[in-house]
């Protein structure tokens, strides 16, 4: 219903249902080819960061932690850079596909880093954290030193759901539904470990086939989230957070929680930026970035919230 054009509900009903009100051709093509679109892409990308900020907080052990910090969001950037820049690609499935595969690429690099008989949270931490920093700046320089590509990637780096292909929508939901399930089944084992290794074992829990699942659907639910809307933060870190502070510390209700309520703040957060820009709009990621910095903070400093 809202945007650049208002439309009313009876119409919007009549659009998506076929039943009561016939809204004009310009309404129903809004809706249909625009706002439907990027609200599915928004509760997809939005879930898919929630759930991902609370398996890669647990995973750690650190609360303030974000998806990122495995260096999962600057593969996937770099790859679609160099997608654009050395192989000429631009189209949109060709630009998720560069995301996912760079994404699947950075986390076997952060493994291989870490790895010393086994990974530990510390190590994946600090390889991620140094991984990321370093994509960063390669993909920095690219972008300066080829202006074509800083014009293409200038809007994808923003974090949107507007203009995507709708070609994404069916590839999306299924990546982002087997990475949900399979984080869903990861919630009891990841509870144990985080009562630590020793617990673990002495539970039955095989540890490192824990954390390789874990960090396998971390990159595919953050693959898959930056590669159709660009890179988008805080979402994954205060998310966690909000559903910590509402359920307490099991992993089971974090992420029941943070499902939902990742989808509604990435969606809040993009009509908030179509009501703010009047007849133009504000990304998503912007507006997100805007508004989830100071709930940080704020719930930064609740010591309920931070503690595990």
């Amino acid at each position: 219903m809202v945007g650049a054009r208002a439309i009313g509900a009876a119409d919007v009903i009549g659009s998506l249902t076929g039943v009561g009100a016939v809204p004009s051709e310009v309404d129903s093509v809004v809706l249909r080819t625009l706002r439907l679109p990027r609200t599915i892409l928004g509760v997809l990308v939005g879930a898919a960061l929630g759930a991902a900020g609370v398996l890669i907080q647990t995973l750690t052990r650190n609360p303030l932690a974000d998806p990122g910090i495995l260096g999962i969001n600057a593969g996937a950037s770099l790859l679609v850079v160099l997608s654009i820049t050395v192989l000429g690609w631009t189209g949109a499935l060709a630009t998720a596909g560069a995301g996912m595969l760079g994404a699947a690429g950075a986390l076997l690099v952060v493994i291989a880093l870490s790895w010393r008989g086994g990974t530990s949270p510390l190590r994946l931490v600090l390889a991620g954290t140094a991984f990321a920093a370093a994509l960063g700046g390669v993909t920095s320089a690219v972008v300066i030193l080829d202006a074509g590509t800083l014009d293409q990637v200038r809007f994808w780096s923003l974090g949107s759901l507007a203009g995507r292909d709708t070609g994404l929508i069916w590839p999306a939901i299924g990546l982002v539904g087997v990475a949900l399930c399979a984080a869903i089944a990861l919630a009891i084992p990841l509870n144990t470990l985080s009562l630590g290794d020793d617990m673990a074992r002495s539970l039955g829990t095989s540890v490192a086939r824990v954390r390789f699942a874990t960090l396998v659907t971390v990159s595919l639910l953050c693959g898959t989230a930056t590669a159709v809307a660009g890179p988008i933060g805080f979402v994954g870190l205060a998310v966690p957070l909000i559903a910590r502070a509402i359920a307490g510390a099991d992993t089971r209700w974090m992420l029941a929680f943070s499902i939902v309520l990742g989808a509604l703040m990435l969606l809040g957060a993009d009509v908030v930026g179509r009501l703010l820009a009047g007849t133009g709009e504000l990304e998503v990621g912007v507006v997100v970035a805007v508004l989830g910095a100071p709930l940080f903070i704020v719930l930064a400093r609740q010591t309920r919230a931070v503690s595990l």
